[in-house]
């Protein structure tokens, strides 16, 4: 049995991170409610890359620290993140035979998901309300999930990871 390498985990490690800081990085508000979900994205791609190496756990520690670095409630994120990694992961072997066009809908289920998840826990704390241009972020996210699927993909051939 191979063991995963130490290039492997900072793959990982590093394609989390800067998918978390892309995540909280500052926006015109002209442009902020078109962010693409890049941590969902990243996390999805590895559990159905590497579903043995990066899976829920995963995305419960990075849902808590996008929850510490935000200052939102805790588990926010970590239950948003959580559940729709849960269904990328348990269905790995179906997702990879997918093109990347009908992964892009896919995901965009998944973003669907996350968004009224995380609705659902503000919603509970605050009683907010919902407006139309909190959705516009899943279109983004179903557009951009092709060109990070190739990325992570080619770091991860060039590295050799399994």
């Amino acid at each position: 049995m191979r063991r995963f390498s130490l290039k492997g985990r900072m793959m990982i490690a590093g394609s989390l991170l800067l998918a978390l800081v892309l995540s909280i990085l500052p926006l015109p508000e002209l442009i902020a409610p078109f962010r693409p979900d890049w941590l969902l994205m990243t996390l999805v791609y590895w559990s159905i890359a590497l579903p043995h190496r990066a899976n829920v756990g995963t995305a419960f520690f990075t849902g808590l620290l996008l929850d510490v670095v935000l200052g939102s409630v805790l588990g926010m994120h970590a239950l948003a993140l959580v559940i729709p990694v849960y269904l990328a992961a348990s269905q790995f072997q179906r997702m990879r035979n997918y093109s990347v066009w009908q992964q892009s809908f896919v995901l965009g289920a998944l973003a669907i998901l996350n968004k009224l998840l995380i609705f659902w826990v503000a919603y509970m704390n605050r009683d907010i309300q919902l407006d139309y241009h909190y959705f516009w972020s899943i279109v983004s996210t179903m557009v951009f999930w092709p060109w990070v699927f190739l990325l992570l993909r080619k770091g991860r051939r060039h590295l050799a990871l399994a």
